[in-house]
């Protein structure tokens, strides 16, 4: 092996590392996001370095560069100078208010749309992924429709069918086992499996489910392809709470770079290790977690509005004098100064704090507990009961959340509350005045969207002044302007908030809330944790927002096997008691077979698989010589050369990365290629 006897030794590229490392950027080995796995050239440095932790000092690599971009809408312009570096496998969540453009920029960078100005770096054959449409109805089954979204997968095993040279054949087993291919049916049920669906689903064409359950679909398969660049737009919109701390899980864990845009607290705080803000047309990357970025966006508000403060008394100052002297001619140079000086002054600008939108719950009158007593009930459709042995009691101060399962009864345990279903069996006992407001997300997708929200109150209260009217809808963000604005022309949020309140406009006693912060964003998911904390009726909740449930909630109730028990923990219990379950039942991988060969071709295939992973070496070996030789030149490190320093730096690491690569498909082709000859 002359190719591998020509490589320096290890201590060498270490020392030379080491004495790089005041002039490369430093970070830590492992991406922000919690238990995020490293990536190639992670595992490298670690892998190959013993006797210190080198992998300290892994050099920033940069997925995603934006620089300077420019976009307009209908002339008004959207992002405007915006710059940003994503580096490799970090996790990012993308925030911003409604309309402000994140979208937009996630189409500009898969190229959907044409920058005005800037440029958006990708490396060389990165792929990007993203889920932007359902998978349309079709008989194929759910587990083979995930297998597809693996393009190159299948596109090698299609030509493994009728590759007759034994170079080729060897080149497209070689690559099926480096992308993993016979664990992907595995690993494609295992996604289909934490998003909802079980094995007798996954069998089930695409055309039995629904466009909410095609979506989950959809999100799987391009969780399965596992692009270089993971953009997600609202990924939780169409999961359960159990679905949705999967994801949580998965991403944390996703060993590419991902951008999420979410309005989900705990998804921002637990899967990602920045935050991306679209403020003013311009991006800003934080550093930490959703929590670490609010509180540290307030204290620079703080700051700003401080300096705002004494900068405007300085101006009155400076202004005053000008105002007193400026036509005395002993005073007139200083005044003329002073004039100069506000002239230069550039006006400090605080952010705009993001307007909080306010729910307004109207107060029902109090009702002898309990509102709700039921005893031995059995609920179902046409076919056997779907829950049983129901012995459950509701009061009008009650919170409660119900956990469990997609399939195991929630909308029916709701739908039985809602009186919108009659109990097969047992009793189920209500208070006489008892009203009941019920809200789900399919009632948004009912609006009639060529009425105004004025309009649709107006149904419900006709002998209402219209000031009246407006004040309802004023109460759930619904101002003058979308009070008058089709349906249809309305956000996804405005339209939930305007089901919320034709579900609460005749002050309910009991509000059932399926799925309510759909499409709401973070400051409206606030506005309603507020009324809801101060609504004084009884709370069932379906939601698969940890954050409200946690600040809402203060009973679960379980449903499963058929049944509703009270839960004994709390809400971090049952989400670790979830990711403890899918750790447990992990994907067994497929064993890997000889090729389907004759021995003797398999051999000459193997030596020549070999033979180019030695020359590849060799070419990477030389390359590398050349780029420390490149990297020792003092003149290199100038401050006037510091844009090529980073352009070299980062080929010396995609060197490095390759080099590991390379070594270790060799060893791989020497086990196979020992392993057959001693057959």
């Amino acid at each position: 092996m002359a190719a591998r006897q020509a490589l320096p030794p290890r201590r060498i590229w270490i020392a030379r590392l080491l004495a790089w490392g005041l002039r490369i950027e430093k970070v830590p080995l492992t991406p922000p996001a919690a238990a995020a796995p490293r990536t190639a050239q992670y595992v490298e440095t670690e892998r190959e370095v013993g006797f210190i932790p080198i992998r300290r000092f892994a050099m920033r690599i940069a997925m995603l560069r934006i620089a300077d971009i420019t976009y307009s809408v209908e002339g008004r312009p959207l992002i405007e100078g915006a710059s940003a570096t994503i580096p490799a496998g970090h996790k990012v969540g993308l925030v911003g208010k409604n309309g402000a453009g994140k979208t937009t920029l996630f189409k500009l960078i898969r190229g959907e749309l044409a920058l005005e100005g800037g440029e958006i770096a990708l490396p060389s054959r990165a792929k990007i992924g993203g889920v932007d449409q359902e998978v349309p109805s079709s008989s194929t089954p759910l587990l083979d429709t995930v297998l597809a979204a693996d393009t190159e997968r299948a596109g090698l095993l299609a030509e493994a069918e009728t590759a007759t040279d034994p170079h080729r054949i060897a080149e497209i087993q070689h690559r099926l086992a480096d992308i993993d291919a016979w664990s992907a049916e595995a690993r494609a049920s295992a996604i289909l499996k934490g998003l909802g669906f079980d094995e007798a689903d996954q069998r089930r064409p695409c055309s039995d489910f629904s466009g909410g359950w095609r979506m989950r679909v959809a999100l799987a398969g391009v969780l399965f392809a596992e692009p270089d660049l993971l953009l997600l737009d609202e990924p939780t919109n169409y999961l359960d709470l159990e679905g949705a701390l999967w994801l949580e899980s998965y991403l944390a864990k996703y060993p590419h770079t991902v951008i999420i845009i979410s309005h989900d607290r705990g998804l921002l705080n637990r899967a990602v290790g920045a935050i991306l803000h679209l403020e003013n047309r311009k991006l800003t990357l934080w550093t930490g977690p959703y929590e670490t970025f609010a509180a540290n966006r307030a204290a620079r508000m703080a700051v700003q509005a401080a300096e705002a403060k004494k900068q405007e008394a300085r101006r009155a100052h400076l202004q005053s004098f000008v105002d007193r002297f400026r036509y005395k001619a002993s005073k007139a140079v200083q005044a003329q100064s002073r004039i100069k000086m506000l002239e230069k002054m550039t006006p400090i600008t605080v952010p705009e704090e993001a307007r909080r939108v306010v729910f307004t719950f109207p107060a029902p009158e109090q009702l002898s507990p309990p509102i709700i007593q039921m005893e031995g009930a059995a609920v179902g459709y046409d076919g056997p009961p779907v829950l049983r042995r129901l012995n459950l009691r509701i009061d009008q101060d009650d919170r409660i959340a119900l956990l469990g399962k997609n399939g195991e009864g929630k909308s029916t345990l709701s739908k039985l509350l809602a009186d919108k279903l009659q109990t097969c069996d047992g009793k189920v006992e209500r208070s006489r005045k008892l009203r009941i407001g019920y809200f789900a997300q399919h009632q948004v997708d009912e609006l009639h969207v060529d009425e105004t929200p004025l309009q649709h109150v107006r149904r419900l209260r006709p002998e209402e002044a219209q000031a009246k009217l407006r004040a309802r809808l004023a109460g759930f963000g619904l101002l003058a302007e979308q009070a008058d604005t089709p349906v249809a022309r309305l956000s996804g949020g405005q339209k939930a908030r305007l089901s919320l309140l034709l579900a609460t406009i005749d002050a309910p006693h009991l509000l059932i809330l399926d799925e309510p912060t759909n499409h709401l964003d973070i400051e409206s998911r606030e506005g309603l944790v507020e009324a809801l904390t101060e609504y004084p009726g009884a709370v069932i909740l379906v939601s698969h927002d940890m954050h409200l449930l946690s600040l809402i909630a203060d009973r679960l109730w379980l449903v499963k096997g058929g049944t509703v028990v009270p839960y004994p923990h709390d809400l971090e219990t049952y989400r670790n008691d979830l990711l403890a379950r899918d750790d447990a039942v992990k994907p067994a991988a497929r064993p890997k077979t000889k090729e389907a060969l004759a021995p003797r071709d398999t051999i000459l295939a193997l030596r020549s698989d070999v033979r180019k992973c030695e020359e590849r070496l060799e070419k990477l070996s030389e390359m590398r010589e050349k780029l420390s030789a490149k990297l020792a030149d003092p003149s290199l490190y100038d401050e006037t050369r510091i844009h090529e320093l980073e352009g070299w730096n980062r080929k010396f690491a995609e060197i490095e990365d390759a080099m590991a690569r390379a070594e270790a498909l060799w060893l791989a082709a020497h086990e196979r290629l020992d392993a057959m000859e001693a057959d």
